[in-house]
């Protein structure tokens, strides 16, 4: 009789199980715990977004769209980003509404990477990175990203990983796990070093709208010719609290976007019609609701770092994202022990930084993505861990 899992792909048998969903699983099974792990808004999805799709339902809408997604969707992508990055991008050729980012980022792999082609991958990064370049027969090559530079990855760092096999450079800004952010100026010299080896940019852009204080999100195709050569991913799960619509673009040219239009259309087909007219009316009225809760997600980032910081654990402040990532290297756990022994003793649940790339070992992951009350609660059950548990 047949081992059957010795005949299923060698590349997803290489893959390991996401490591964050480990300890949801052991959550689910705990009462009174509390979960900074989600990287998931804890806002419903605002009401006038929430109503155009009853309308639409109402309205009888409820068949498949175009591949690329709907006309008006589209037009208010390209709107969008005129307006805010003064970018130029043709509703016909130059967009793809996907389903959820995370479909983007998949099919953008696939569409410019062939085997054997190496993807430079500043970590440490959302965790589908190396496992979609993986699935798409390319190689994930690792470039750790230093805490003493805020988690900002150099044309330096980078330098020592090209090879004659490196085709292009996979960058996530507002950044999960870190919360770092790049400046124009950071991302300048990134530009400089893609043009000098001729490196396709794909640019995972989800919480650019996610920034804090001064911190403005610059796109990455906005730059001095990085327009043509740059795939610019993004979507309304975070900035407008919409995961479960799982509703997301690619931006591109028009070479790259029809290419990545090809598998779509084979796979997916189309993005659910009724989360493209919501996502139509978060364009258009949205703002309003997102700029709240920023907002508020600025207060517990506030919270969440002076928590740490009087805790005395290391702690880079996030400037983006709704993440932060502090050191606990010197409680004598590793990442993986701090957050099994954590949420068994305390009943808080986090993520191993090792989950994000081995660059993140030695930290953890907590989202802020959740109430004060929450936060403030999380927080002394740490604290408390400190005290009695360090190694």
């Amino acid at each position: 009789m047949s081992k059957w899992s010795e005949r299923l792909s060698p590349q997803v048998q290489s893959i390991a199980p996401s490591g964050i969903r480990k300890f949801f699983d052991i959550a689910a099974k705990m009462q009174d715990v509390i979960s900074l792990g989600v990287g998931e808004p804890d806002f419903v999805t605002p009401w006038s977004i929430r109503e155009s799709c009853v309308y639409g339902l109402e309205q009888g809408y409820t068949s498949y769209t175009a591949n690329r997604g709907t006309p008006e969707l589209r037009q208010e992508i390209a709107k969008h980003f005129e307006r805010r990055h003064n970018l130029n991008y043709n509703f016909e050729t130059d967009i793809l509404v996907t389903v959820g980012v995370s479909e983007a980022l998949d099919i953008a792999l696939r569409a410019v990477i062939a085997p054997g082609d190496e993807v430079l991958i500043p970590e440490p990064c959302y965790v589908s990175y190396q496992a979609c370049t993986t699935l798409a027969g390319g190689v994930p090559i690792n470039v750790p990203a230093k805490i003493e530079n805020e988690f900002r990855i150099t044309p330096e760092e980078l330098e020592p990983y090209v090879t004659p096999k490196t085709k292009a450079i996979l960058i996530g800004y507002p950044n999960n796990p870190t919360g770092a952010i790049m400046e124009r100026s950071d991302l300048e010299k990134i530009a400089d070093f893609a043009e000098k080896y001729d490196l396709i940019v794909i640019s995972d852009e989800i919480y650019g709208d996610l920034t804090y204080g001064n911190a403005e999100h610059v796109c990455f195709a906005e730059l001095p010719n990085m327009k043509d050569r740059t795939l610019v991913l993004n979507g309304f799960s975070k900035a407008y609290a919409m995961t479960g619509w799982r509703i997301g673009y690619a931006l591109g040219n028009a070479d790259f976007i029809a290419a990545m239009t090809k598998i779509h259309q084979y796979t997916m087909l189309c993005a659910p019609i009724t989360a493209q007219i919501a996502a139509v009316e978060a364009l258009r009225h949205g703002e309003k609701y997102m700029k709240k809760m920023v907002a508020e997600y600025n207060r517990r980032r506030k919270l969440i770092y002076d928590g740490f910081i009087k805790m005395g654990l290391e702690c880079f402040e996030p400037k983006g994202a709704f993440y932060i990532f502090p050191n606990i290297s010197s409680t004598g756990y590793n990442s993986t022990e701090f957050a099994e022994a954590l949420i068994n003793a305390e009943h808080v649940a986090l993520v191993p930084g090792g989950a994000f790339g081995k660059s993140g070992e030695g930290h953890v992951r907590c989202s802020y993505a959740t109430s004060i009350n929450k936060i403030s609660e999380a927080l002394a059950r740490i604290e408390n861990f400190l005290k009695n548990h360090r190694r």
